[in-house]
Protein backbone atom coordinates (compact mmCIF):
# COMPACT_ATOMS: atom_id res chain seq x y z
CA UNK A 1 0.00 0.00 0.00
CA UNK A 2 2.84 2.40 0.83
CA UNK A 3 4.44 1.67 -2.55
CA UNK A 4 1.24 2.56 -4.42
CA UNK A 5 0.99 5.81 -2.45
CA UNK A 6 4.61 6.63 -3.26
CA UNK A 7 4.16 5.95 -6.98
CA UNK A 8 0.95 8.01 -7.04
CA UNK A 9 2.63 10.86 -5.19
CA UNK A 10 5.64 10.80 -7.54
CA UNK A 11 3.40 10.77 -10.61
CA UNK A 12 1.33 13.70 -9.40
CA UNK A 13 4.45 15.63 -8.38
CA UNK A 14 5.80 15.16 -11.91
CA UNK A 15 2.50 16.46 -13.28
CA UNK A 16 2.72 19.53 -11.04
CA UNK A 17 6.27 20.24 -12.17
CA UNK A 18 5.28 19.82 -15.81
CA UNK A 19 2.46 22.31 -15.36
CA UNK A 20 4.96 24.81 -13.97
CA UNK A 21 7.16 24.65 -17.06
CA UNK A 22 6.81 27.78 -19.14
CA UNK A 23 6.31 27.74 -22.85
CA UNK A 24 7.98 30.83 -24.18
CA UNK A 25 6.05 32.88 -26.73
CA UNK A 26 8.22 35.70 -27.98
CA UNK A 27 9.45 37.19 -31.21
CA UNK A 28 12.19 34.53 -31.31
CA UNK A 29 10.07 31.42 -30.62
CA UNK A 30 7.76 29.87 -33.22
CA UNK A 31 5.43 26.87 -32.83
CA UNK A 32 5.76 24.12 -35.43
CA UNK A 33 2.47 25.14 -37.10
CA UNK A 34 3.82 28.64 -37.70
CA UNK A 35 6.78 27.50 -39.79
CA UNK A 36 6.74 27.90 -43.56
CA UNK A 37 3.82 30.31 -43.49
CA UNK A 38 4.04 33.68 -45.20
CA UNK A 39 4.08 36.72 -42.95
CA UNK A 40 3.42 40.35 -43.76
CA UNK A 41 6.49 42.48 -42.96
CA UNK A 42 6.22 46.18 -42.12
CA UNK A 43 8.95 48.58 -41.09
CA UNK A 44 8.46 50.79 -38.02
CA UNK A 45 10.24 52.92 -35.45
CA UNK A 46 10.00 52.28 -31.70
CA UNK A 47 8.15 55.16 -29.99
CA UNK A 48 8.15 53.76 -26.43
CA UNK A 49 8.98 50.63 -24.44
CA UNK A 50 7.19 49.68 -21.24
CA UNK A 51 7.83 46.65 -19.02
CA UNK A 52 4.63 44.70 -18.29
CA UNK A 53 3.66 41.28 -16.96
CA UNK A 54 2.04 38.72 -19.25
CA UNK A 55 -0.45 36.46 -17.45
CA UNK A 56 -0.85 33.18 -19.34
CA UNK A 57 -3.81 32.13 -17.20
CA UNK A 58 -4.31 28.91 -15.29
CA UNK A 59 -5.09 25.39 -16.44
CA UNK A 60 -6.20 24.04 -13.05
CA UNK A 61 -3.58 21.30 -13.20
CA UNK A 62 -1.64 22.81 -10.30
CA UNK A 63 -4.72 22.95 -8.08
CA UNK A 64 -5.80 19.39 -8.91
CA UNK A 65 -2.36 17.86 -8.64
CA UNK A 66 -1.67 19.71 -5.38
CA UNK A 67 -4.96 18.45 -3.93
CA UNK A 68 -4.14 14.84 -4.85
CA UNK A 69 -0.62 15.03 -3.42
CA UNK A 70 -1.87 16.76 -0.28
CA UNK A 71 -4.70 14.25 0.14
CA UNK A 72 -2.40 11.25 -0.21
CA UNK A 73 0.14 12.77 2.16
CA UNK A 74 -2.54 13.77 4.67
CA UNK A 75 -4.08 10.29 4.67
CA UNK A 76 -0.93 8.87 6.23
CA UNK A 77 -1.63 10.81 9.42
CA UNK A 78 -3.45 8.81 12.09
CA UNK A 79 -5.93 5.96 11.76
CA UNK A 80 -9.64 5.81 10.87
CA UNK A 81 -11.27 9.23 11.15
CA UNK A 82 -7.90 10.85 11.79
CA UNK A 83 -6.68 9.62 8.40
CA UNK A 84 -9.84 10.91 6.70
CA UNK A 85 -9.51 14.31 8.36
CA UNK A 86 -5.81 14.40 7.47
CA UNK A 87 -6.60 13.51 3.84
CA UNK A 88 -9.22 16.27 3.55
CA UNK A 89 -7.00 18.87 5.22
CA UNK A 90 -4.05 17.78 3.08
CA UNK A 91 -6.13 17.98 -0.10
CA UNK A 92 -7.31 21.50 0.70
CA UNK A 93 -3.82 22.71 1.63
CA UNK A 94 -2.28 20.98 -1.40
CA UNK A 95 -4.87 22.49 -3.73
CA UNK A 96 -4.22 25.99 -2.42
CA UNK A 97 -0.46 25.54 -2.70
CA UNK A 98 -0.73 24.01 -6.19
CA UNK A 99 -2.88 26.91 -7.36
CA UNK A 100 -0.40 29.44 -5.97
CA UNK A 101 2.51 27.71 -7.74
CA UNK A 102 0.63 27.60 -11.05
CA UNK A 103 -0.44 31.24 -10.69
CA UNK A 104 3.16 32.36 -10.06
CA UNK A 105 4.61 30.32 -12.94
CA UNK A 106 1.95 31.64 -15.35
CA UNK A 107 3.19 35.23 -15.08
CA UNK A 108 6.17 36.19 -17.21
CA UNK A 109 7.98 39.46 -17.97
CA UNK A 110 6.94 41.12 -21.22
CA UNK A 111 7.32 44.37 -23.14
CA UNK A 112 4.66 46.69 -24.48
CA UNK A 113 6.22 48.15 -27.61
CA UNK A 114 4.58 51.19 -29.18
CA UNK A 115 5.75 51.63 -32.75
CA UNK A 116 5.13 54.18 -35.49
CA UNK A 117 4.70 52.60 -38.91
CA UNK A 118 6.27 54.32 -41.89
CA UNK A 119 2.78 55.53 -42.95
CA UNK A 120 2.45 57.34 -39.57
CA UNK A 121 0.06 54.90 -37.87
CA UNK A 122 0.76 53.93 -34.24
CA UNK A 123 0.56 50.32 -33.04
CA UNK A 124 1.20 48.70 -29.65
CA UNK A 125 2.36 45.07 -29.43
CA UNK A 126 2.95 43.09 -26.24
CA UNK A 127 5.43 40.22 -26.35
CA UNK A 128 7.50 38.23 -23.89
CA UNK A 129 10.99 39.41 -23.04
CA UNK A 130 13.38 37.31 -25.10
CA UNK A 131 16.71 39.10 -24.81
CA UNK A 132 16.14 41.62 -27.60
CA UNK A 133 16.76 45.17 -26.46
CA UNK A 134 14.50 47.91 -27.79
CA UNK A 135 14.96 51.66 -27.36
CA UNK A 136 12.88 54.58 -28.65
CA UNK A 137 14.15 55.49 -32.12
CA UNK A 138 15.18 51.91 -33.05
CA UNK A 139 14.12 50.69 -36.49
CA UNK A 140 12.27 47.36 -36.27
CA UNK A 141 10.27 44.90 -38.33
CA UNK A 142 6.69 43.92 -37.56
CA UNK A 143 6.03 40.34 -38.64
CA UNK A 144 2.29 39.66 -38.87
CA UNK A 145 0.51 36.38 -39.53
CA UNK A 146 -3.21 36.37 -38.91
CA UNK A 147 -3.88 38.02 -35.54
CA UNK A 148 -0.29 37.53 -34.30
CA UNK A 149 2.32 40.28 -34.71
CA UNK A 150 5.92 40.08 -33.53
CA UNK A 151 8.46 42.88 -33.25
CA UNK A 152 12.05 42.06 -34.17
CA UNK A 153 15.21 43.76 -35.27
Amino acid sequence: MKRIGFVLTAAVAALVLASCATQQRSASVYRAGEAQREQVVRQATIESVREVTLDRGQTGVGTGAGAVVGGVAGSTIGQGRGAVIGAVAGAVAGGVLGQAIENKSGKVPALELTVRLDNGDLRAIVQEVDGQQFQPGDRVRLLSQGAVTRVSR
